[in-house]
């Protein structure tokens, strides 16, 4: 039986077969939903050709994809690319100067 090293030191990423950080909880968490998936349909009483066709089409789908998104993005990447989609590009203010003013006014006055 094979032996897989998992962490290579102390302070350093996780890492399993090239698959860093988040990546692992991707590719780990796509192969679930597709196993899901699967026992579903085969429960549901889908013909077993069509579940093994599905499953194994999700799943290798799941796996090139998660070593794509490791491979454009690194370790970090993603993540950032995250931040950066929820961070807005202008910060408008469309309110008038004396609705500032009047606010403050009011604030001012004991």
């Amino acid at each position: 039986m094979k032996s897989y090293n998992i962490n290579k030191g102390i302070g350093r990423t996780v890492e399993f077969k090239g698959l860093k950080a988040q990546y692992l909880f991707i590719f780990a968490g796509g192969l679930l939903a597709v196993l899901v998936l699967v026992m579903v349909l085969y429960m549901a009483g889908s013909n077993s050709y069509v579940c093994l066709v599905i499953g194994g089409g999700c799943a290798s789908i799941t796996v090139w994809k998660t070593f794509s998104l490791n491979k454009k993005y690194g370790q970090y990447g993603l993540m950032k690319v995250g931040a950066k989609k929820r961070h807005p590009q202008y910060i408008l203010c469309r309110k008038r100067v004396h609705h500032y003013l009047r606010f403050t006014a009011k604030a001012i006055r004991p």
